[in-house]
This record gives C-alpha cells, structure tokens and sequence, in this order.
C-alpha cells in the first residue's frame, strides 16, 4: 500500500513538474514574441521618422509588420493560456502578457495608420495572411482590423482628402466574412464594413451626414453595427443586399471596380462556398451600381480567359451573369471586347455573346455598337498606336468578321426583335459592305465562312423576308459570293429580290440610303454598292425620272473620286435620254457630265461623251442651245487627249453638236475656229478612226461656214498640205481677223512628242503666217521664229525640212514689214481691194515621206490600242 502511495506521489511530482516546465516555456514564448514585438515596432517608428522613400518606407514596414503578425497570431488562445497557470496569479499574469502581445501589434497599426491612412492597405495583407493558414487566430486578427478601421474612420472625418486606395479590396475581404460560419467574426467583419463604408463616404465627399450628427454611429449603415446574428434565411438575403449596396453607394468607381474584381478572382476558388457568396455578392452589387465599374474590358477579357481556361468551370454561369449586368450598363465597352478575339469564335466567346445578349433593354445599344464595328475594313493595318483607340491582339483590324459572326447570335435573340427592324437599313448595307470586304480578304483560307453572308440571310429570316431568302438561294446567289467578281452583281440580285417581294422595310431604306449619300461614305468602294443597291430600288419602285432629290445624288456622283461611281452613275443618267426634258435640273446634270470630261481615267471619260452624246440626241432646242456653246467648248480639249478612242469621239461629237445646231451657227461661230487648228492637224493622225472622225467634223464646219473645201476631205482627193491651203484661202476671205488666234493655237501644237503634229504645225504656221502678213506684228514674228528655229534640228528630218523652208517664209515677211503705221494701213486696204490667194510652195506628199520616227510612232498606237477599251456603247 505504502508503495502504490509513493508511485502516485511521485507520478503527481513528476506531472506538475512537467507542467510547470510548459508553462514556463510558453510563458518564455509569449515573452519572447511580445519582445520581438516590441523590438519590431521600435524599428517601424525609427522608419516612420526617417526621410526615406515613401515607397521603400512602406514596404519595410510590411516586411516588419509581417513577421510580427506570423509570431503574434501564432500563439495559442487566451483560454489554452489560462489553463497553463497553476494558480489565479499565474493565469493573470499569463493574460496579461497575451494581451500585451495583441495591444502591441494594435498599436504599431494605429501609429502607422495615424500618420498616413494609405496604410490602411496592412489590413488589406492581414487578411491574405490569415487566409493563408486557418491556424492563424482569425478571430481576434478581426478585432483588430475593426478597431484599426474605427480609428481611421474617426481620423478620416477631420480630413479634407483621403488616400486609402486599398478599401475596395478591404471591402470585398470584409463583405465574404459577413457570411462566415463563426458569429464572433461575422460580428467584426460587420463593423469593420460598417468603419470602412464610413471612411469611403468621406473619400467620397459624402460629408453632410457626418455633419449634421454629433454620433457618427448613426446613419443608412448602422444595420451593420446592430446585425443579429440568428436572423432568419430571407432576412439574411436583404441584410446582403443592403451590404452590396452600401459598397457600390460610397466607393469611388476605382475602388468598386477592385472590389468586383477581388469577388471576380474568387470565383476561381477550390472552396465552393466562398465562391458562392462571392458570386452572389457580386450579382448584388453589379445589377445596382455596374455603371460605376471601370476597366470593363479587362473584366471581360479575365473572364474569357478563366471560362476558357476550365469550359466546366463550376462559377460559369456566375461569370456569363457578370457579362450580362455589365452589357446593362456599358454595353459599347463589352461588345467591343468580345469582338476583339481570334476568328473564328470558340464555344467560349459564343456563349459570351449570348449572355450579352440576354439584356434586351441595351439591345439598340448593343446593335449600333456592332453596326459601328461593321463600318471599318476587316484586314486593314493600324499604322501608329497612336491612331489605335482599343485594345487589340493584333494592330490587323478583324473585328468586322467577330462582328459579323456575332450578329448570328444576337439577331435571332426574341427580345432584340423591336431593335433589328428599327436598325434593318444600317444592318442590311453593313453587311452587305462586309460581305464585299470579306470576299476580297486575302489573310483567311480560301475554304473560310462568310458570316457576313450567313449573318444576313440570319436578319432577313428574321425580318419576315424568308421568301427573299429562298429567292435568292434558287438563284444560287449565297455560293457565288465568295467569287469576288460575283459582289456586285450579288448586290444588284438582293436589292432585286427585295423590290420583288415589295418588302415592307422601303421606305426605312430607302430613307437610310439617301442619308447615308448625302454624308458620303467613309470608303469609296462604300459608294459602288450604294449606288447599285439604290439604283435597283428606284428602278424597281419609281418610274424615269427619279425624284430631283435622287437626281442630285447621281450628279455628285458623276464626278466621284472613284472611277467605278463615276461610271455606273454616268450610265444609270444615260439611260434617263427619253425622259431627259422632263427633269428640272436637266442643265445641271448636263454640266456635271461636262466636268467629267476632265478626269484622268479615260473610261470615264469615255463613258461621259457616250453619256452626253445620248441626252442630246433628245434635249429640245432651246435648253441645247443655251448649252451648246459650252459643250462645244469642252470638246475643243478632248480633241488633243493622248487616247484616240477619246479624241476621235471628241472630234466626232463636236461635228455631230454642229449639226444639231445649224440653225444657230452664228452662235458657233468663234468655237469653230478654236477648234479649226485640232481638226486640221489631227487629219494626219495615225489613227483612221481620228482622220475619219476629222474629215466628217470638217466636212460639217465647211458647210456651215460656207467654204468650198467638202471635196478635198474625200479619200480619193485628199492631200494635206492642199486642205490647209483651201482652209487658208477661206479664212481670208470670211476670217481673217481670226489669224491670229490661229496662229497661236498652232504654236501650242510645236512641242508636241507625236511627230505628225510637229509636222502638220509646221507647215500650217508657214501658211498662216503668210496669209497673216499684213497683220502681224513685230513681237509676234519673234515668237515664231524661236519656236521654229528650235524645229530646225528636230530629230525627225522630215519636221526639219518643213521647218527650214517655213522660217525662210518668215524671214522674207520679216523683210517687207514696216515700222510706218501709213504703210500699214495702206497695205491693209490694198489688200482688201487685191486679195492674192495661195498656192502650195511646201510640196507636201505624205505616201512619199516616211522616217524611222513614223515606224516608232506606228508602233506605240498600236500598243495603245491594245490597252484601249471598245468605245462602242
């Protein structure tokens, strides 16, 4: 018995030994981390005080701050303290220093955030810390935070700024711990929202209803301070509520945004419930306050990044949620997002759209964002980043294509219905445009989707246009778009159809078309397929002549920067000869053709006097002769283009005018004769069309002048040199006042690069000069004999010769000219009584002569007329 006694005393011994031995440890360890504490905090207020960095001072701090919050919140709980005292003194003085150890830790924080309250982003690291291991006393790290935040929230009511950018991300920490499991924590996550939201009212200048209270306890957030805990589930859901709408009421947009974004990034956490709240949190916030969140498409672009990182993602529909409340209020920002990733689009991004789309009350929106998108040229370079104003995966612009392919998604969406039939005239030309700018794309495979064709087959089904649809498949029109040569033809085949079916949408498109013209497109190949596009409809729904509205449309158009606008008007205004005298605004129209007689493409030249040519073969004569002096004018410049086609058609209509106008000859009269010299020199052009087309404008010119020169003109009687002599002799009789003038048109023609003018200038200056003798002056013979003596060492001896015996005929008129104005006048009557006429003295025979230089010559025509178009219409 004696023995059982002494092994149970001893046994008693030896467990209060051990246990004061754990005690003394542990008592050692808290004095050992309330020293390391106090050593830690000297070394953040020395760094305070220093003139350090502000960014090097910080994160000193936080290194400091670290280490002792990893060695404070490490120790066990009060109650495992207590336990280790082996007496009341003991568990009191045990306390004590526990307690010391966390009013240590608090108060560094209160120094830190006294001074500066950015530092109030430590609690924004605390937290991080406490969630990184559970071991960490989490409880009472929340009862530090909520009294750091009250300080600061007391602080911040006596500051004009407040700098604490770390609040949305402190609030989003602090909103999840409102639904922890542990009331004691639930309790200090409240308040601490409650001190937070009181510091974001005061960054957010929301000072009035801290004023007008002395207790700054009392406002619309004092729900978070008198929070009971055992409060039913529907209660629960309105207390969260009121918290996301407290978050998004007082933090600044920047600061809401960090904290949809902290909730966004916990989404992705292992543990659902904390993802789930997150979620709801950030469903709450978002459907009241989305419009203050920044950085949209960052938020979207994260979001596509995680859903595609993991399709099954357990938050998914969470986050397509989020698309949908931010399209609600920044639908441009997220459209264009979701338009800026790779072709074509992954399940992902389709699901994306459809969640866009889910928000039918941003539809126009959304529509016109993606009508916007449509408007540039898919495959088009960004030359500068300057010039770029989005945020792009690549600087080759493929959003049109995106967009294309997004509109398969929205257009059958039943709530977007009212938003499509405003918008079927922008959508219609938009994609039509797109489907033009996609059949000519070159960076996609040659076995790529047209979504711009599928997309609007998608928006004619869903107009009620299924008949167009099918119509137009019988004519196998869809497969052939991708032809790039089809397009155009593809336009006119829909605007076609449509017109056929008499589709209700008229008078919206035609209404767009013509306001869309009238601002002028922002590309020129835009005006090709309006134009074709608008023309099929006014033929099919109006009757020639268009309205003068529309008129005036394919007048500007005549003189369009592109060669093919120019074109396609020119002739839709041609076919409208039958009708031409009833248009008001026949002159005006008449006039724009004229000013296309001076483009540099000559197929619009071209088509401008077949044009022309066509309208007054049926304008009355009273509006032609108000005009014809002009018209014939316009030609006189043609009459020298360096295409044939052009200058025999030039020279033909200017014949074919002087018919028309025979009545009014004496109107004609003096654009006759500045037209004489070009007819004259152009009949040895070595083109036959030319000469014909010469020899029957002479011909005309002849009659209605009254000379006797119709049967030289003829083949079998012509020769160049007697013609000129002829016209000459005419001249002298009828117009010889005009010589001079003649005489001038006739230098223009000296330093031509064709041969057969240089010759033929020549050789009628030599006749002009003779016949002008009497009349010229002294100045005037200077002029003529520079130019000519230039021709006196042409490379062409041909031209050399005619130019040594034509300045010899200068040289002897030189010779009899006198400085007296008696003798002058005198000669000049002589002249009238005595008119001398003359005679060949060049012995001009064409068949006879032929140079090197006429070969060359001959060549390069016929080089020209293999490039030259028919000009038959």
């Amino acid at each position: 018995m004696s023995l059982r006694s002494s092994r149970t005393g001893h046994l008693q011994s030896l467990s209060s030994c051990v246990k004061w031995h754990r005690m003394e440890s542990i008592a050692n360890s808290l004095l050992d981390t309330y020293s390391d504490l106090l050593c830690h905090q000297s070394m953040i207020l020395a760094i305070n005080s220093s003139f350090v960095d502000p960014l090097v001072q910080f994160e000193s701090q936080l290194s400091i701050i670290e280490s002792s919050f990893r060695k404070a919140f490490a120790i066990p709980t009060l109650e495992i303290v207590k336990t280790m005292g082996t007496n009341a003194g003991d568990k009191e003085e045990l306390e004590s220093v526990y307690m010391s150890i966390f009013n240590m830790y608090e108060d560094t924080l209160l120094i830190l955030v006294s001074k500066d309250l950015y530092k109030l982003q430590i609690l924004k690291e605390m937290m991080n810390w406490m969630n990184e291991d559970n071991l960490y006393f989490q409880e009472r790290v929340m009862v530090i935070i909520s009294r750091v935040l009250s300080f600061a929230s007391k602080k911040a009511r006596g500051q004009t700024s407040v700098d604490a950018p770390c609040l949305g991300v402190l609030a989003a920490e602090l909103s999840l711990l409102c639904y922890h499991t542990d009331p004691s924590i639930v309790q200090q996550a409240s308040s601490g929202m409650y001190y937070l939201l009181s510091i974001a009212r005061c960054q957010n200048g929301d000072m009035d209803t801290a004023k007008a209270t002395k207790n700054y306890g009392s406002g619309s957030n004092d729900f978070l301070l008198s929070l009971d805990l055992q409060v039913l589930p529907q209660t629960m859901n309105q207390y969260k509520t009121k918290i996301a709408q407290s978050v998004g009421q007082h933090l600044l947009p920047s600061l809401l945004t960090d904290f949809v974004w902290s909730l966004l990034k916990k989404l992705s956490l292992p543990d659902y419930k904390t993802a789930s709240e997150a979620a709801n949190m950030l469903k709450l916030t978002l459907e009241s306050h989305a419009q203050k969140v920044t950085m949209v498409s960052m938020i979207v672009d994260t979001i596509y990044q995680q859903i595609r990182g993991d399709f099954s993602h357990t938050m998914k529909h969470a986050m397509l949620r989020v698309i949908t409340l931010l399209t609600r209020t920044s639908p441009k920002k997220v459209i264009f997002q979701l338009m800026d990733y790779p072709l074509p689009a992954d399940n992902t991004l389709k699901l994306m759209w459809e969640a866009a789309g889910y928000e039918s009350s941003v539809a126009p929106q959304v529509l016109n964002t993606i009508l916007l998108i449509l408007k540039g040229k898919p495959g088009e370079m960004e030359e500068t980043l300057m010039e770029r104003r989005r945020f792009s995966l690549d600087a080759t612009n493929m959003m049109p294509v995106a967009a294309s392919q997004a509109l398969c998604t929205f257009l059958p969406v039943g709530s977007y219905k009212k938003a499509v039939a405003q918008l079927f005239p922008q959508l219609l030309m938009g994609l039509m445009l797109q489907l033009f700018y996609t059949s000519q794309l070159r960076v996609l495979p040659q076995d790529r989707p047209l979504f711009a064709r599928d997309a609007l087959r998608v928006l004619l089904n869903c107009s009620g246009l299924q008949e167009v649809d099918l119509a137009l498949k019988k004519k196998n029109c869809w497969n052939q778009f991708s032809q790039v040569l089809f397009h155009h033809h593809g336009v006119y085949l829909i605007a076609k159809a449509l017109s056929e079916h008499n589709f209700p949408q008229f008078p919206e498109t035609l209404h767009y078309l013509y306001k869309t013209s009238v601002e002028g497109p922002r590309r020129s190949e835009d005006s090709i397929i309006t134009i074709i596009f608008l023309t099929e409809l006014l033929n099919n729904f109006f009757k020639d002549p268009f309205p003068e509205e529309f008129l005036v449309l394919f007048r500007d158009w005549v003189n369009d920067s592109n060669p093919e606008v120019s074109k396609l008007s020119l002739q839709k205004i041609a076919s409208m000869a039958p009708v031409i005298n009833e248009i008001e605004s026949a002159c005006s129209l008449i006039t724009s053709i004229l000013d296309a007689f001076l483009s540099k493409e000559k197929t619009v030249v071209i088509r401008a006097l077949l044009t022309l040519r066509r309208l007054l073969g049926r304008l009355d004569k009273v509006t032609y002769s108000s005009l014809c002096t002009r018209i014939a004018s316009s030609y006189c410049p043609l009459m020298d283009h360096n295409n044939g086609g052009i200058r025999s058609m030039a020279i033909r209509h200017f014949g074919e005018l002087l018919r028309d106008m025979s009545q009014y000859t004496w109107m004609l009269n003096h654009v006759i004769l500045g037209g004489l010299v070009p007819l004259i020199l152009f009949l040895e052009d070595k083109e036959q069309r030319v000469v014909k087309a010469c020899k029957y404008t002479l011909d005309i010119c002849a009659s209605q002048l009254k000379w006797s020169t119709s049967y030289l003109l003829k083949d079998e009687n012509y020769n160049f040199e007697l013609v000129v002599v002829n016209i000459c002799n005419n001249l002298l009789t009828s117009n010889e006042n005009q010589i001079t003038d003649l005489i001038s048109d006739t230098l223009g023609f000296m330093e031509s690069t064709r041969v057969y003018l240089r010759r033929g200038a020549v050789i009628l200056i030599g006749y002009l000069a003779k016949l002008g003798e009497c009349f010229l002056l002294k100045e005037e013979m200077t002029v003529m004999f520079e130019v000519i003596d230039k021709l006196r060492w042409d490379e062409d001896p041909v031209t050399k010769e005619m130019a040594e015996i034509t300045y010899h005929i200068l040289k002897e008129i030189a010779y009899k000219m006198t400085s007296s104005t008696i003798k002058k006048t005198f000669r000049r009557i002589f002249r009238f009584i005595y008119t001398k006429k003359l005679k060949p003295f060049y012995n001009w025979n064409k068949d006879l002569i032929c140079s090197d230089n006429d070969i060359k010559e001959d060549n390069d025509i016929k080089e020209d007329n293999d490039d030259d178009i028919s000009t038959k219409e």
